[in-house]
């Protein structure tokens, strides 16, 4: 994962906003508005995890960089049903059964932090302990997903 010198996520989500629109390039014959590939179909072949690796730490990032994927997400979901531009985003959501980034986002931060509970290794249970946290920044850790 690529950050910058003031460990900034936004490198890294336009790195990933690029891999997943080349990834749609190439599959856009299937998932387009003119394939004839059914619409479950289409939603199986969007929903395979190319976006989601590492998002337990860049769910962290500012609202801005997590919108440039969700914009990503919507215009796909409106390309595998042939949507109109009067269609809502959260309508699409909610008839496809497809979650928002921000929740898939709380998702993977969950399955995450239950992983590290029942671990073996002591150090990585002792993340958790957030006693000598000192913050000077309104940064969100990675635990603060959860809530």
């Amino acid at each position: 994962m690529p950050l910058d010198a003031k460990l900034r996520w936004k490198g890294h989500v336009k790195k990933k906003r690029a891999e997943l629109g080349l990834k749609y390039e190439h599959m856009y014959r299937l998932m387009g508005r003119r394939s004839a590939l059914s619409t479950h179909s289409k939603l199986v072949l969007y929903k395979q995890p190319v976006w989601t690796y590492g998002i337990q730490l860049w769910g962290c990032t500012k609202p801005s960089n997590i919108a440039i994927i969700q914009r990503f997400q919507n215009k796909v979901l409106r390309d595998i049903v042939n949507a109109t531009w009067y269609v809502r985003n959260t309508d699409l959501h909610s008839d496809l059964n497809m979650e928002m980034v921000t929740a898939e986002i709380r998702r993977f931060a969950r399955k995450h932090e239950e992983r590290l509970l029942h671990h073996d290794n002591v150090k990585a249970i002792q993340l958790f302990d957030n006693s000598e946290l000192q913050r000077r920044l309104k940064r969100t850790t990675p635990f603060e997903l959860v809530s």
